[in-house]
């Protein structure tokens, strides 16, 4: 997608058919008025990868007037830029006129364009696996950068100076990570060095583009590769704050392909930081640092909670047990187990297996209604006292509400003494 459009809500597709279909009736719309008129960039790579694009990038010799004149409904997003979307069988599509960038002050958007043709286009873009066009009419691929023998080579590599690539725009750093974790492909060498050289620079980008870049790659089944070619590369000081370390991220790399962004958080920062650190303090700071939302950061302080008491397994009674294995999060964290120490994940596994026979999370016995219903005062003591009781009847001591109310004066009476029932 043009970076023009990043913040555009666009309609697409799910359908791979469907999305090429309007795609292709754009193009021979465009064709037809008689401008040269090529799909481009991501859809392209992905089709030669064998994968199937549900989005569509059109890159035209026609200027937004002229595509205007041939879709008089289409809005103009960055039309100095050329950038124009055109909505065709309700699917939202990024036409853009070719271009040639002027100067990146802001190292992000250029302060001018020249409308071009296709080879000067491919020229302006970050990597040559992405400077592709395709005819889909002549059904050829058009190559101006040498992205075909990369993809070949499974090389991620910038198009022309890869130095003033990154100085133009300091994002594609991490997007030459993303592009290499996601598609095993390796980082070439020039690529590699430009990147570790200009890696301080990060910090100019804002946080909020740098925590979505980071949500792409982490929520990734490859997310293992990311974070060690994050690190290897040295983006990670600017991207948490820290110190670049060579650790290398193994409970990462072994979580299963549907964790989520907070886990691999998580499992990320257990694989940096030692037992002794402060977790906690170290997962307000990735907050900070990756603009986390709430429901995020919540999460990751869960799971890392829950991995502290998990530690301690075999040391805890049986309620414990019960509650831990019944919190939200703790799926989360006996993932991390099974990525950190797989032996205790089978039997700690296990031992839940047996817990589950007596309910890890049953309705308890009684409410606070009910206490007050037989005397107990209505005060913060009535928490602690529901407390008790469940954990008794997790641990199987009680069973009945009988059993419940009578166990809920004797704990109340040692707890309020005359004020007790």
């Amino acid at each position: 997608m043009d970076p023009f459009l990043r913040k555009e809500k666009r309609l697409t597709s799910s359908c791979p058919i469907e999305a090429r279909k309007g795609a292709l009736e754009v193009l021979l719309a465009l064709c037809d008025a008689g401008h040269t008129t090529y799909f481009a960039g991501g859809c392209v790579r992905d089709r030669l990868l064998s994968a199937a694009p549900t989005e569509y990038d059109i890159a035209t010799a026609a200027k937004p007037e002229e595509i205007r004149k041939i879709f008089p409904k289409a809005k103009s997003v960055g039309e100095a830029f050329g950038v124009m979307l055109v909505r065709q069988n309700n699917i939202i599509y990024d036409v853009a006129t070719f271009r040639t960038d002027g100067e990146y002050k802001d190292h992000r958007h250029p302060t001018n364009v020249t409308f071009t043709d296709a080879e000067h286009d491919a020229q302006r873009r970050d990597f040559t696996i992405n400077g592709l066009f395709e005819d889909p009419v002549d059904e050829k691929v058009i190559d101006f950068v040498g992205g075909q023998d990369d993809l070949d080579a499974r090389i991620i590599r910038a198009i022309g100076d890869p130095h003033q690539r990154f100085a133009d725009d300091h994002l594609r750093m991490l997007r030459a990570v993303r592009f290499a974790a996601n598609f095993s492909f390796s980082i070439e060498a020039e690529t590699a060095d430009a990147i570790r050289k200009h890696a301080p620079h990060l910090s100019g980008v804002s946080k909020e583009r740098i925590g979505g870049e980071l949500r792409r790659m982490f929520t990734h089944q490859n997310r293992g590769v990311a974070a060690w070619e994050l690190q290897y590369l040295g983006l990670d000081v600017q991207i948490l704050g820290e110190k670049s370390i060579l650790t290398a991220p193994t409970r990462v790399g072994r979580l299963p392909a549907t964790a989520d962004f907070p886990t691999a958080l998580a499992a990320w920062i257990i694989d940096r930081h030692t037992s002794e650190a402060d977790l906690q303090t170290i997962a307000r700071q990735w907050r900070d640092h990756l603009l986390l939302s709430n429901r995020e950061y919540t999460a990751l302080q869960e799971i890392l909670t829950l991995h502290t008491t998990l530690s301690a397994w075999e040391t805890l009674g049986i309620a414990k047990k019960k509650r831990l294995a019944s919190a939200d999060r703790f799926p989360s964290t006996l993932a991390i187990l099974q990525a950190e120490d797989r032996p205790m994940f089978v039997f700690v596994k296990q031992a839940i297996a047996k817990l589950l026979k007596t309910g890890l999370a049953p309705n308890p016995l009684v409410t606070g209604d009910d206490l007050i219903a037989i005397g107990i005062p209505s005060t913060p003591a009535i928490g602690t006292i529901l407390e008790g009781v469940y954990d008794a009847q997790l641990e199987g001591g009680i069973s009945t509400k009988e059993e419940a109310l009578a166990l809920s004066r004797l704990i109340a009476s040692d707890i309020l003494g005359d004020k007790g029932p």
